[in-house]
């Protein structure tokens, strides 16, 4: 049994492992060394896989027998299918959150807005993608849909993931970026009011604003996303 020293620290690498895929500091499809983790975070091995069995079930990781923790690849399959599904569980959810939306959470929402255009404003390109994921994950909870949430968060590990490479901060802050903030502002505001059609609408006009970054990126003129491939039969435990 955990102490409580224990249990913090494994809580506490659940949420770095969560931020360094997210911010592709664990590449999609890399490898994960248990000796390094159980070094890095200070737990031993058998409740560091506890935690890596639970990020599996978060869709942050794949599991492989005899071969250990590997970081969710992006394929061109899941890409394809990222497509068909985001607008659908985007437009949904929003619609839901109109809906269900409780006061405490709609000012939850509204302070994770404030964040995230301190990170604009800061140029901090990894606290801009994890506040994006953090609004919509919100906007998930406020659904209040045991069937949508687990897609929209599995949905919201590539988003988040792909949004790193235009949240470069290497770029400036581009017209996209200003516009998504607005955007956030106009769900805050048409959640609170209750307008399920307006946030379902606005919902895929978000979208479409990230789809043309993200196709922008995966093109062969452009920079190429670190998809990382599904495993094969050759594929051999590396490192983080």
């Amino acid at each position: 049994m955990l102490d409580g020293d224990s249990r913090s620290r494994k809580a506490e690498c659940v949420v770095d492992l969560r931020r360094r895929v997210l911010t592709q500091e664990l590449e999609p499809g890399a490898y994960l060394d248990e000796v390094e983790l159980s070094e890095r975070y200070g737990i031993s091995r058998p409740p560091l896989r506890e935690v890596l069995r639970q990020l599996v079930g978060e869709g942050y990781l794949l599991l492989h027998e005899n071969r250990g923790a590997q970081v969710a690849p992006m394929t061109h399959k899941t890409l394809r299918n990222f497509f068909v599904a985001a607008p659908m569980i985007y437009a949904a959810v929003s619609r839901l959150a109109a809906e269900h939306a409780r006061p405490a959470q709609i000012a939850q929402l509204k302070e994770i807005q404030l964040g995230f255009r301190r990170a604009i404003s800061g140029g901090d390109a990894a606290e801009r993608a994890l506040l994006n994921e953090q609004f919509h994950s919100q906007i998930g909870e406020m659904a209040d849909n045991e069937y949508l949430l687990p897609s929209l968060r599995r949905l919201l590990i590539d988003h988040t993931r792909i949004g790193m490479t235009f949240y470069s901060p290497r770029r400036e802050v581009s017209a996209q970026q200003v516009t998504a903030a607005d955007q956030h502002d106009a769900f805050i505001a048409l959640i609170e009011a209750g307008d399920a059609d307006g946030a379902g609408d606005l919902a895929v006009a978000h979208w479409e604003l990230s789809r043309a970054q993200i196709e922008s990126f995966v093109t062969p003129e452009s920079m190429q996303l670190p998809l990382g491939r599904a495993p094969g039969p050759t594929d051999h435990k590396g490192a983080t």
